[in-house]
C-alpha cells in the first residue's frame, strides 16, 4: 500500500485541516485523475480524526468538483483541470504555506486581459451616475500612503466597474480572482505601488466610464493595469526560477 504523506489532524480546524490536507494531495497530484481515494474510515485513522469530519471534507470537495463520490462505491479524483471552477483558485495561490508562482501570473494575465473589457463594458452601460462615486473612491485612493488600504480602495473602484459592466460571468470572474489576492495584499504592495500611484490614468478611465466612451475606458485600464502585471510577473519569475513549487494542477491521464 502506497504511503499517504498525511499527518495527524490538529485539533484547532477539524474538519477544514481534512479539506486542506486532501485537497492538497489532490491538487499536487498526490492522487491522481480516475484514482480511488482510500476508505473513510483509512483516512481518518492516518488523520486522527472522526470519520464524520472525514465524510464532510470529501462532500466539500465534491461539491467543488474534484472529486466523484459514489453512493456505495470508491470516491474517485476528477480530472480537476477539466472539472475544477474558478473557486479553486484562492486554494491553487497558496497551498501548504507557499504562493504558487505559475497561478499568480496566470491570475495577472486573466486580469490584464479582462479588466480593460470590462471598463468597455462600464462605459456603454453606465452613465454619468457613476462619475461621483468613481470620484470618491479615487479621492479615497489619493489620500492615503498606507499599502493595504490603498489596494483596498483600488479593488472597490473595480468592483464598481464589474457592477457597472452589468455581465454576471465577470462578476463572478471578479469574486474569485479578488478570493484569491486578497490574502496576498501587504506582500503585494510594493510590487502594486506604480499601479496604485496612476490617478491620472485612474481619473481617466473613471471619466471615460461615466462620460459613455468605451474605446477610451479599455485603453485607460490597460494603461492602469500593465504596469503591475509587468512588475509581478518579473517577481514572480525571479521566485519561479530559484523556488520550483511542485505543478498546480495534475497533467491529464
Amino acid at each position: 500500500m502506497r504511503v499517504m504523506p498525511l499527518h495527524p489532524v490538529q485539533r484547532r480546524s477539524v474538519p477544514d485541516e481534512v479539506f486542506d490536507q486532501v485537497l492538497a494531495e489532490v491538487v499536487d497530484g498526490g492522487w491522481g485523475a480516475g484514482e480511488a481515494l482510500p476508505s473513510e474510515r483509512r483516512l481518518a485513522e492516518v488523520l486522527g480524526v472522526s470519520r464524520p469530519a472525514v465524510r464532510e471534507a470529501l462532500q466539500r470537495l465534491a461539491q467543488a468538483r474534484l472529486l466523484e463520490v459514489r453512493q456505495g462505491g470508491a470516491t474517485t479524483v476528477r480530472d480537476i483541470r477539466r472539472a475544477a471552477g474558478l473557486d479553486l483558485l484562492p486554494q491553487l495561490l497558496v497551498r501548504r504555506g507557499r504562493l504558487d508562482p505559475a497561478v499568480a501570473r496566470s491570475i495577472l494575465e486573466a486580469r490584464l486581459a479582462v479588466g480593460p473589457t470590462v471598463a468597455a463594458l462600464a462605459a456603454e452601460r453606465s452613465g454619468p451616475a457613476l462619475a461621483q462615486p468613481l470620484a470618491e473612491l479615487l479621492d479615497r485612493l489619493a489620500g492615503t500612503q498606507d499599502a493595504v488600504a490603498r489596494q483596498l480602495h483600488a479593488l472597490a473602484f473595480w468592483d464598481a466597474l464589474v457592477d457597472a459592466a452589468d455581465s454576471p460571468v465577470f462578476r463572478l470572474m471578479f469574486n474569485s480572482l479578488r478570493a484569491a489576492y486578497e490574502p496576498a495584499l501587504e506582500a503585494l504592495g510594493p510590487l502594486v505601488a506604480a499601479e496604485l500611484g496612476q490617478l491620472t490614468a485612474y481619473r481617466v478611465l473613471a471619466d471615460a466610464v461615466a462620460g459613455g466612451d468605451p474605446g477610451t475606458a479599455r485603453a485607460a485600464a490597460e494603461r492602469v493595469l500593465r504596469p503591475a502585471t509587468e512588475n509581478l510577473s518579473a517577481a514572480l519569475a525571479a521566485l519561479d526560477s530559484t523556488d520550483q513549487p511542485d505543478s498546480p494542477t495534475q497533467e491529464p491521464r
